[in-house]
């Protein structure tokens, strides 16, 4: 499937999610894996820092506190949730928000300090490519740190296929090392982090078939990759 229609089913779903509310509800599911994340990333105030797959803004909000210097960009490829982003963070001056794709960053070489992308890249219609521009747009010296929670480390995952309505990579931890390495990144790494959020005692959602199943899931962890640009 070309790229461009994968791109355009992506924006289509995503843009499904935003209405539904999925931009505002990432914060509380992803801040439990988020927050260590930022801590071993070690933000300086004068960083310029991207976040891919952005969703309703959350995390660039967030970042924003932590670069008073610097700035954020956040992008995806969803029109209405960059739309309910920009209207979030009105109030902050070192941020921006743009519609695109991880295939084509819209930025020169070499422009930012950190990329992020929290539960975007198994999405991404060409995984290879992403990684590849994400090595592009980092300065040398910067770094890259990517969270998946759809990972084949994680058996607690799998079923997830059934129910996703677009295309996803199903990758391994070595997997994604490997396309950072093949993107010319160094001291390539990757690591769990675990989600420490208490389980209910009933589960009623569709990703899960019950509550046993999602504690399992939060003890194996969130598969995070980081590496640097020489």
């Amino acid at each position: 499937m070309p790229e461009i229609v994968q791109n355009e089913n992506l924006r289509e779903e995503f843009n499904r999610w935003a209405e539904a509310g999925k931009g505002e509800s990432m914060e509380t599911e992803h801040r439990p894996i988020v927050e260590p994340t930022l801590a071993m990333m070690k933000i300086a105030p004068t960083d310029e820092v991207l976040d891919v797959g952005c969703g309703g803004g959350w995390l660039v909000r967030e970042i924003a506190s932590r670069v008073a210097q610097g700035r954020v960009l956040g992008m995806d490829v969803s029109d209405e949730m960059i739309s309910r982003a920009r209207r979030s963070a009105t109030h902050l001056q070192n941020v921006e928000f743009v519609v695109g794709g991880v295939d084509a960053i819209p930025r020169a070489a070499n422009s930012f300090d950190k990329v992020i992308s929290v539960e975007s890249s198994y999405y991404w219609p060409d995984a290879a490519a992403g990684i590849r521009e994400i090595f592009r747009v980092l300065r040398p010296g910067g770094s890259a740190w990517i969270l998946i929670n759809y990972y084949r480390d994680n058996l607690y995952c799998h079923q997830w296929s059934k129910t996703f309505t677009i295309p996803t990579h199903l990758l391994s931890g070595d997997e994604w090392v490997g396309l950072f390495r093949s993107a010319g990144f160094k001291d390539v790494a990757h690591r769990r982090i675990t989600d420490p959020t208490p389980t209910p005692e009933t589960y009623t959602g569709r990703w899960f078939r019950d509550a046993a199943e999602l504690a399992a899931f939060r003890r194996e962890g969130a598969l995070l990759v980081h590496g640097a640009k020489p």
